[in-house]
Order: C-alpha cells, then structure tokens, then sequence
C-alpha cells in the first residue's frame, strides 16, 4: 500500500471524478468535433452547389483538421483545481491563526 507524502494534501474538492463520468465527457466531446466536422463536408457541397467558391475549400480544410482536433480533445482528461495552495504560509497562517505559517505547521520546533 503506497503512503501519501506529508506536504501533499488532499481535498475533496480536488479529488478527480469518476472514471465513468470522464469518458462519458470525452465521448461527448469527441462526438461534437465529428458532428461538426461532418457538418463542415455538407456545407462544403453546399457551397459548391450554390456557386459560393471561396466557402468550400475553407469547409473542406476544416473538415480535414478537425479529426486531429477531436482526437487531442478526446484526449484531454478533465482536472479540478480550485486554485488553493495548501503549502503555503500564508494559507496555513490564515486557516491555523499562528503567527507564521511555518511556526503552525510544525508545533513551533
């Protein structure tokens, strides 16, 4: 069983979500850059329908892009942070009251 260093807390307002949720996000996530993808291949026979020259090829180069996008995208894990940094004095000072952080972390040694 690994132990958990001293000067890394943990908060449960960082703890990362469930492995179900963060695939579901990323399913999704996926699912949109390739719905948008394909909807820049329809827009692109669109505008090559209907005479617009200069909208086509913009659509297609998307639609050749956006797979490497979604697949970054897809990618990316979901993290939490709310932006508290537990190891510091100034934190430790204002939660503890001592009058130096350091001094309140470790018993006055």
């Amino acid at each position: 069983m690994a132990r958990q260093r001293a000067d890394e807390p943990v908060r449960i307002t960082t703890a990362p979500t469930s492995r179900a949720e963060d695939l579901k996000v990323r399913q999704r996530r996926y699912l949109i850059s390739m719905g948008i993808r394909s909807a820049c291949f329809v827009g692109a026979g669109l505008a090559g329908v209907f005479g617009v020259s200069w909208l086509w090829p913009i659509l297609i180069v998307g639609a050749l892009f956006l797979p490497y996008v979604a697949v970054i995208l897809a990618n990316v894990q979901t993290t939490k942070d709310d932006g508290a940094d537990l190891r510091s004095s100034a934190y430790v000072q204002r939660q503890l009251g001592g009058s130096s952080g350091r001094d309140a972390v470790e018993g006055g040694r």
